[in-house]
């Protein structure tokens, strides 16, 4: 079995949102022990046979590396972030218009996009008033957990 660093990302991910504390995976190649600690995710691995490369990127990952830098918003902006690791669509479905645009007005409530993770779809709404000021991530793109999806430009009252 060979994980990928896009699959350790969504173990990484779910566990966050998990109520337990440790996970252990053991193949008959290596065994990966996870504990949640106060300051996040550690990692204890055991190799039994040939190293696995996906080891390296749980490091990464347990150490709260992004994957990549993100430009800093405008002041005020409100960001639109992954609720877990996936595919981040901006339609309902291929073919479809987006559910989106640049400037499109959204309320707390309105779905700006889906994250596919194993074959489930979780929408992922605005979270604010206003119009969308940016389009981050695009469509068919994988986001890691808490990935800049899109920005919102705040009603001002």
């Amino acid at each position: 079995m060979t994980l990928s660093r896009a699959d350790v990302l969504e173990i990484l991910g779910l566990l966050d949102d998990a109520a337990f504390d440790e996970l252990i995976l053991r193949t008959d190649r290596w065994t990966l022990t996870l504990r949640r600690e106060a300051g996040g995710w550690t990692q204890e691995s055991a190799v039994t046979g040939r190293p696995v490369v996906a080891e390296n990127a749980v490091g990464a990952a347990a150490a709260g590396v992004a994957p990549a830098e993100e430009a800093p918003g405008g002041e005020g902006q409100h960001d639109v972030r992954a609720p877990l690791p996936g595919t981040f669509y901006r339609a309902p479905k291929p073919g479809d218009p987006p559910f989106v645009e640049l400037g499109a007005r959204v309320a707390p409530q309105s779905v700006v996009g889906l994250i596919e993770t194993m074959k489930l779809f979780t929408p992922v709404t605005a979270g604010a008033h206003g119009s969308v000021a940016e389009i981050v991530l695009g469509d068919g793109e994988f986001a890691h957990h808490r990935a800049l999806l899109l920005r919102i430009e705040p009603d001002r009252s």
